[in-house]
């Protein structure tokens, strides 16, 4: 009995370890020459979206749930739930009850006929099979653990793509706020374009104003007018992939209008350290979890090299009548160890083994890989970020300095001094100055956010051992 007790315990899995990324253990990069400012918690935690305090934005986020996407996402973890169970059954016995009750009749033809005795039988019986593979070299407990480290990639499968959602909303809502910005701009500048259409056309008619004048003032109008149109089709575009993520029919969704300030700017965020950041990414926990299902299912193959052994048993009472079918006469049983063992096989257990040795270095590949694009995401956005930030300081100036040079440049039109070309060029670059600090600001927000997103979005790792 020891000796069983002994080889049950056997599993032929290798050891797991956590596949090595050279995780950097100080800072990262980005912040060598640039501190980002401390905000009032350490780290963002659940609805990390509030940090930018948005009622709307709130409000959208809380319809994430109703996205076809993310129930997707949980039907697969559900399934992989489900596995994990059946996978789990097979620790325990089976048993199995087949009555039945049935009449025969022979064919009096048949060789094994015999004669005066009736050819019509009745034939009852109320019985049950028992069988248990004795686990002796771990392919279920693998099996189990493999189907188990399945259902946690999965769950972190659900919460990457959550995270994935969530961050795409908040992309698009402030992308959406920005075009807002950007349409009031424009439908401000069209009324200034018509203003000085209106007194190009004027000082023509008082012959102050060259015909040339009138068409650079009609050009430039019209220039405007098209970019104005081309922002909005951007608008509602935006619109229509915030109600595909929050779950809703796009012909019967609507924001309202709400331009973004220039006085917003993104909310501090504490990075962390790179040696937290691989407990705080959903993406890379699935691709660790994966790894060791595969490593798991290493000790599944080489164990089907050995003989397996099941315990079976069956019993039950039969008879050809009801009156004494369960009386002690009646009674039958079996009792025994099956054992089968591997003997030709084609090469069918190494190449199995080969196989899912390769899925193992492949999902460990993969892992590292994921790791690898986690450190980028942050890197990315951080320097994102600081030269965002820097654009943003460069065109303020730009927005002031051109404003003072369009003012000065329509104060020589109306006195005569130059012609309307030189107001054009002046009201031309003040616009694109303006347009670049809205396109500067929606960056920094989408910078903002795909930080945290890459920072996990509060996502823990600890959430896993729940699963």
């Amino acid at each position: 009995m020891s000796a069983c007790c002994a080889l049950a315990g056997c599993s032929f899995a290798p050891p797991y370890k956590v596949p090595d990324t050279g995780t950097p253990a100080q800072h990262y990069k980005e912040l060598a020459d640039w501190k980002v400012a401390q905000p009032k918690d350490a780290e963002p935690r659940g609805n990390w979206w509030v940090v930018y305090d948005d009622p709307e934005l709130d409000r959208l986020e809380d319809r994430i749930p109703a996205n076809l996407t993310l129930k997707g996402a949980f039907a697969r973890l559900e399934q992989a739930r489900a596995q994990y169970r059946v996978a789990r059954a097979d620790l325990f016995p089976t048993l199995t009850g087949n009555p039945y009750a049935m009449r025969d009749r022979l064919s009096p033809n048949a060789p094994r006929e015999v004669p005066g005795v009736s050819t019509e039988m009745n034939d009852f019986l109320l019985g049950a099979d028992f069988s248990y593979e004795v686990d002796l070299w771990g392919r279920v407990r693998n099996q189990v653990s493999s189907a188990r480290a399945a259902r946690q990639a999965s769950a972190a499968d659900y919460a990457s793509v959550e995270l994935s959602l969530r961050a795409q909303l908040a992309e698009d809502y402030f992308s959406l706020r920005a075009d807002d910005a950007e349409v009031d701009l424009y439908d401000r500048t069209v009324g200034a374009y018509r203003e000085s259409l209106k007194l190009t056309t004027d000082l023509f008619n008082g012959g102050a104003a060259a015909l040339a004048d009138v068409a650079e003032a009609e050009a430039q109008l019209d220039n405007a007018l098209t970019q104005a149109a081309d922002i909005k089709l951007q608008r509602a575009q935006a619109e229509h992939a915030i109600a595909v993520i929050v779950g809703e029919n796009p012909s019967l969704f609507s924001l309202p209008a709400n331009a973004l300030p220039l006085t917003v700017v993104p909310p501090p965020i504490d990075v962390g350290l790179p040696s937290t950041l691989l407990e705080r990414r959903p993406d890379v926990a699935e691709a660790e979890r994966q790894v060791a299902s595969a490593n798991a299912q290493i000790g599944v193959a080489r164990a089907a090299y050995f003989p397996k052994l099941t315990l079976n048993a069956a019993g039950g009472v039969e008879s050809t009548k009801t009156s004494n079918l369960l009386s002690a006469s009646s009674l039958y049983w079996s009792l025994g160890p099956q054992i089968s063992a591997p003997i030709f096989e084609g090469g069918r257990l190494v190449a199995e083994t080969a196989r899912v040795k390769a899925v193992y270095q492949e999902q460990a590949a993969d892992y590292r890989n994921t790791v690898l694009t986690a450190y980028q995401d942050v890197e990315d956005n951080l320097v994102a970020l600081r030269r965002l930030q820097e654009e943003s300081e460069s065109d303020a100036a730009a927005v002031l300095a051109t404003a003072i040079a369009l003012k000065q440049a329509q104060d020589r039109y109306r006195a005569g001094i130059v012609t309307y070309l030189e107001v054009s060029t002046q009201e031309t670059a003040a616009l694109q100055a303006q347009v670049q600090a809205a396109s500067i600001q929606a960056r920094r927000m989408s910078a903002s956010i795909l930080l945290i997103k890459a920072l996990g979005g509060g996502w823990d790792q600890a959430s896993l051992a729940k699963q």
